[in-house]
């Protein structure tokens, strides 16, 4: 009976094993053979071809809007004109030299060189040509009387006036020559060669209006002197000297719009102007204390130094000359 017994539980069992075998055997056969899947993909088909469509509406709408759109003018930046008195003397080249090389740094900066002689010189001529800068080489000679001395103070007589001038004279009539000049937005600018410049002082001063300022290091016996502000106007000058001159700044604390030296074609500077006043003697005729634009955040920060190089003493080689040993004098420095 037991033995009975366990050869039905075997049978049963090696019943199931095989039933589940073929059932295994049957499922990946069915997995290998095709699916038709047809009645399931049509709704995918008409999703994938109405998008398509809108795909295609929207690129020839964007190709119909390209061809009506109106060309765009290119935003420039406003030119600055840089105005430059330069002499010769034993440092004049390396000035004009460290001068040239922070103007390369400031985009959009035409540079107006004015030679205090009666020709071009070589020396100038040649550094222009390779500075790599847009410059427009002038020159004006001083009036005898009205030219320093080697040994007179550098105060005794204001110095740069003609050279100024004939910087301006020329911008005048260049802008008139273009069309559309008198309109062009640009800012002038006095520099002397002898100054030192911070790159942030030229995108300080190209959003002039009228007359932008800001202070001056290093000038008039004192760290800076400076107009000081109260309420984001002008209201009077922190300066040693004489600080109820109508504008008593320094040349390398403003700048002028380019449409109001245009507008006001006798504006120039006076060389009989007395001490002091060349600057206000400019000023004056172009705008009031409380139309000052302050920058360099409220005049508080020093962006320009007026700094002067000193003078070479050349004992050691006037000795050798006299002795015929002297330096070259081909080789230009």
């Amino acid at each position: 009976m037991a033995t009975r017994m366990k050869l039905k539980l075997k049978t049963v069992f090696v019943l199931y094993f095989m039933v589940s075998l073929l059932g295994l055997v049957y499922a990946l056969m069915q997995l290998g053979q095709r699916c038709d899947c047809s009645e399931h993909d049509l709704p995918k088909d008409r999703t994938i071809s109405r998008l398509r469509g809108e795909l295609h509406r929207l690129q020839e709408q964007m190709r119909n809007s390209e061809a009506t759109k109106k060309p765009q003018k290119p935003i420039t930046n406003p030119t600055i004109f840089v105005i430059t008195p330069t002499y010769a003397r034993l440092v004049q080249k390396a000035e004009l030299t460290r001068l040239s090389q922070t103007f390369l740094h400031v985009p959009q900066l035409h540079w107006i060189v004015v030679e205090d002689s009666p020709h071009k010189t070589p020396l100038v001529s040649d550094l222009l040509v390779k500075s790599g800068l847009t410059y427009t080489h002038l020159h004006m000679p001083t009036a005898k009387d009205r030219k320093l001395q080697e040994n007179d103070p550098s105060w005794l007589k204001p110095r740069g006036v003609e050279q100024r001038n004939e910087g301006l004279r020329w911008l005048r009539e260049d802008r008139r020559a273009h069309p559309g000049g008198d309109n062009q937005q640009g800012v002038v600018y006095f520099a002397d060669d002898d100054n030192t410049y911070s790159l942030q002082i030229f995108e300080e001063m190209r959003s002039t209006e009228r007359v932008s300022v800001w202070p001056v290091g290093l000038v008039g016996g004192m760290k800076y002197e400076r107009p000081v502000v109260e309420g984001g106007k002008v209201v009077r000058f922190h300066t040693g000297w004489r600080p109820s001159r109508p504008f008593p700044m320094d040349m390398a604390g403003f700048a002028v719009s380019l449409k109001l030296v245009l507008a006001n074609p006798e504006s120039c500077f006076d060389g009989e102007a007395p001490m002091g006043f060349l600057e206000s003697s400019f000023l004056q005729g172009l705008v009031t204390m409380d139309e000052l634009e302050p920058k360099a955040d409220n005049c508080s920060k020093v962006l320009v130094w007026h700094t002067r190089t000193e003078k070479p003493k050349m004992k050691r080689e006037e000795a050798l000359q006299a002795q015929g040993l002297g330096s070259d004098r081909a080789v230009e420095v």
